[in-house]
């Protein structure tokens, strides 16, 4: 049937829409528990404009320790960036299935908080570096150089990973999603709390506290809708699952721990950079958490996640590089990933 054939004067209604269309012309509620998160969105969003940015002196930093500070966000922005699509298809998607009111809110909300997210990392960097882009910044140390290297291999690497994305989005469940957005949820909101107690600029001690607050809603948006779906999961939803958290355990590690030299695309420099890099920015009172106190974040946050899993009987992968153990995961590649933070 063409789309332009008129049938109004044929029939007395028109027949059913094809589905899924993004028209749910339905404002149903189920999950209430949802609406106190909604609400406390609504209260609780901010304008990154607002921090207050005029307590930011660059000038009393050197410009190793400046570098090194932008270098932080910049790897955050690697992931960070991506949030904004990333959760727009996943909002999409609540509209397609006609997902409760509730829901399709509650994923604008996170859609419109990562953006936030975004929007900070991008004003730190520019009053950093003097320039709105760390790509195309002209390094002025030897640590900036290389520094400025270990970004564009990032940015090189996460950027292999949007078209798996856009084809994981309509194979996937929510229910599968929700795995993934768990994940990402539960170790950013470990990390940005613990970084607004121990930085000692006033921005950034404000910037991570409200990103940590929205991390912390977005962990119960995904699990009161883990509640609702997965004591419902069939065998397959739940072996995709077990994947997906040592995919998303890879992943992260780049921005949560380090990455895995076998898994990411880098130069055999890079952690060693990244590592000096990380000791300025703590030398300028920029808390990033040393190694060992990553591991142990990176752990117990698998372990949150392991206890929530184990309450829907869904086996856990094991994360050998954190002392995990569990079912053996190894065919995992970029395509595979269902990338969030």
């Amino acid at each position: 049937m063409s789309s332009r054939e008129k049938l109004a004067g044929t029939m007395e209604l028109p027949p059913p829409t094809e589905q899924p269309n993004v028209y749910p012309l339905s404002w149903v509620n189920e999950t209430m528990k949802l609406q106190e998160i909604w609400d406390a969105s609504q209260r609780e969003y901010w304008d990154p404009a607002k921090l207050p940015w005029d307590t930011f002196d660059v000038s009393k930093y050197t410009w190793e320790q400046r570098e090194s500070i932008a270098y932080w966000w910049t790897i955050l922005s690697v992931f960070d960036a991506s949030a904004p699509p990333v959760f727009a298809s996943a909002l999409i998607k609540t509209y397609e299935l006609h997902e409760e009111d509730l829901v399709r809110r509650c994923f604008f909300s996170v859609t419109r908080d990562e953006q936030n997210h975004e929007q900070m990392c991008g004003m730190a960097i520019t009053k950093l570096l003097e320039h709105p882009d760390p790509i195309t910044y002209t390094p002025k140390t030897d640590i900036g150089r290389r520094l400025q290297k270990n970004a564009k291999w990032l940015y090189y690497n996460g950027g292999r990973y949007w078209d798996g994305y856009k084809h994981a989005v309509p194979k996937y469940s929510l229910a599968v999603l929700f795995s993934s957005f768990l994940m990402g949820e539960i170790a950013a909101a470990t990390i940005f709390h613990q970084m607004s107690a121990g930085c000692s600029e006033l921005v950034f001690k404000e910037g991570f506290k409200k990103i940590g607050m929205d991390e912390g809603r977005h962990m119960a948006i995904i699990l009161t809708l883990m509640e609702r779906d997965y004591p419902k999961l069939n065998d397959e939803d739940k072996a995709t699952i077990t994947k997906q958290i040592r995919a998303g355990y890879l992943f992260l590690s780049a921005v949560l721990f380090e990455p895995p030299l076998d898994f990411w695309d880098i130069p055999s420099d890079f952690i060693d950079n990244q590592r000096e890099g990380e000791a300025f920015a703590r030398e300028a009172g920029f808390h990033i958490p040393e190694y060992e106190a990553k591991k142990e974040n990176w752990k117990n946050a698998m372990l949150n996640l392991k206890g929530v899993l184990d309450k829907y009987d869904t086996e856990f992968p094991a994360i050998p590089e954190v002392g995990i153990t569990g079912k053996e995961v190894n065919d995992i590649d970029m395509e595979d990933i269902i990338p969030v933070f």
